[in-house]
């Protein structure tokens, strides 16, 4: 079996918030799009909501590449929406913004959307991090759409940013999932013997006039439909970029370790969906603190020990893509907590010392605005410069 390229690419979602009142900004000016499409040609895009905005890295040859780009993404849009008064936030879900304030983007393909799922649609004020893995043989692709699943709930869990939604703490670390499963063909997804049955399955529910095409297939990890990759999609965006890069590593060393079994002739074992579905709940609910099942010892293990035990396995890995060191940050988003404790703390914090629920939640928005402008080069002291926290 040829051994597949590993390319990377990365995809992030973010928030535009006002800078003076550090709510969304529903109605973004047009020239903020156009400027930073001008600077980042074929890299930015709008998203469902107005209030969002997408970019992505080009292909890129390792994680430290995407890196690269992704700090040029995030310091790009972050200066443009800066002449505007605004500025961007890579939470998954805002601390207060309410969504019945939004405004979808007026495209034809947010159009269908729009019509098809009414009042669920309305409610994605959501925003996510995908990563793309290129595995250029499609059965290939498949095998190990089959298998990745298992670790998904881990990576979920390293990413939360969303425990806020519409003012309230949510008791959730990633409420983004509960928002985004009230969607058809959403979570973990289906297995398939092959590339032909997936194929044949995907051109029956467009026969059939169920979807356009593939781009309508949004489990949690799914063969992407423009590109020869497979695209992980559970995670929360991240703030801290660091945090990000973390992540997508350690995909990347996930992927290759299920290919090096398989070119072995073996196989991450088959855990029933019910199974991996209950730790992907444990990980929207409790993040990096309660711990996950381990299905191989049938009981309840610390997330700090089943995170190590992955960096044993995945340590080949990370040494021949020369990313051990972006794995090993997985240590510091557990030592640190990830976005979404962070921002607990940071509300905690702020009512303890007499602010009002209202003062508690634009401080965390502040804390968000400040970690997502914190790349290289950025002027992070002067990003809220004027603004009274």
């Amino acid at each position: 079996m040829q051994e597949p390229k590993f390319s990377i690419g990365i995809e992030e979602e973010y928030l535009l918030v006002d800078k003076q009142t550090r709510d969304l900004v529903p109605e973004p000016p047009a020239a903020l799009l156009t400027k930073a499409e001008g600077a980042i040609k074929g890299q930015v895009s709008p998203e469902f909501l107005r209030s969002q905005i997408e970019v992505g890295t080009r292909v890129c040859r390792s994680v430290q590449e995407a890196r690269d780009q992704l700090i040029e993404l995030r310091a790009t849009i972050g200066r443009i929406a800066g002449e505007f008064g605004l500025a961007p936030i890579a939470a998954s879900t805002h601390p207060f913004a309410h969504w019945e304030s939004q405004h979808h983007t007026n495209k034809e393909r947010y159009n269908v959307l729009a019509k098809d799922f009414q009042h669920v649609i309305r409610r994605m004020l959501i925003c996510g991090m995908h990563v793309h893995i290129g595995i250029e043989d499609d059965d290939l692709r498949i095998d190990l759409l089959g298998q990745a699943p298992y670790f998904l709930p881990h990576l979920l869990a390293l990413s939360t940013s969303s425990p806020f939604w519409q003012g309230e703490p949510t008791g959730l670390k990633s409420y983004r999932l509960s928002v985004f499963d009230e969607l058809p063909r959403t979570g973990i997804p289906h297995s398939f013997s092959s590339y032909s049955e997936y194929e044949r399955t995907i051109e029956l529910m467009v026969s059939a006039g169920l979807i356009e095409d593939a781009t309508k297939i949004w489990w949690d990890l799914r063969p992407s439909a423009r590109f020869p990759t497979l695209e992980m999609r559970i995670t929360d965006v991240c703030p801290l970029i660091e945090d990000a890069i973390a992540i997508a590593a350690l995909y990347q060393c996930i992927i290759r370790l299920l290919y090096r079994l398989r070119r072995q002739n073996q196989r991450w074992r088959h855990y029933p969906p019910f199974l991996i579905r209950e730790n992907r709940w444990r990980a929207q609910r409790y993040g990096i603190e309660e711990g996950m099942v381990d299905f191989g010892r049938g009981a309840m293990v610390p997330f700090s020990h089943l995170l190590e035990e992955l960096f044993e396995l995945v340590a080949e890995d990370a040494a021949y893509f020369g990313c051990a060191p972006e794995v090993a940050h997985a240590r510091t988003i557990l030592q640190r907590g990830t976005s979404a404790d962070r921002q607990l703390k940071r509300y905690a914090k702020v009512k303890a010392e007499g602010g009002s629920e209202h003062d508690a939640l634009i401080a965390v928005v502040d804390e968000l605005v400040v970690e997502t402008a914190a790349v290289p080069g950025a002027n992070t002291a002067a990003v809220l410069e004027g603004e009274s926290a």
